[in-house]
């Protein structure tokens, strides 16, 4: 009884470690025609610091965007990704991460029907010393 529940313990072990947990890619992003992620979905993970041009269903129709919960974020283009920005302001609303509050709901900031193309940065971290009494090392995403 004891060998059998050895050997059966064993072929667990050695079939755990024949499949390793693999690490989430960084660059994941959620892509829907509806709010909420409904309606045409695609989720791909891209390349990060390279314009994405989106396509048809998604070109001037997009309303969730949600990027994935790793240090990137993106930032959505009113133009196309060969195009040149000429607004004064610039050509995006800003980044838009995993905690971006209308990533299930762009056309909350009239942004559904304007999104053409997008690129994902990884976000910087920085350390930064604290003033305690023992000194340690903060983690500060930008």
């Amino acid at each position: 009884m004891k060998f059998s529940i050895a050997i059966a313990t064993l072929v667990s072990v050695m079939t755990a470690s024949a499949f390793p947990i693999h690490k989430r890619e960084v660059g994941g992003v959620l892509m829907c025609t509806g709010v909420n992620a409904t309606g045409t979905c695609h989720y791909d993970v891209y390349e990060l610091n390279k314009c994405h041009q989106l396509a048809e269903p998604f070109l001037l129709n997009i309303n969730t965007f949600a990027p994935d919960g790793e240090a990137f974020s993106c930032y959505p283009r009113v133009t196309g990704c060969d195009d040149i920005c000429r607004s004064p302001t610039g050509c995006t609303f800003g980044a838009v991460d995993f905690n971006y509050e209308h990533k299930y709901d762009l056309g909350a900031i009239k942004w559904d029907k304007l999104f053409k193309s997008f690129d994902c940065t990884a976000k910087k971290w920085s350390s930064n010393s604290t003033s305690t009494s023992t000194t340690s090392t903060r983690r500060t995403a930008y």
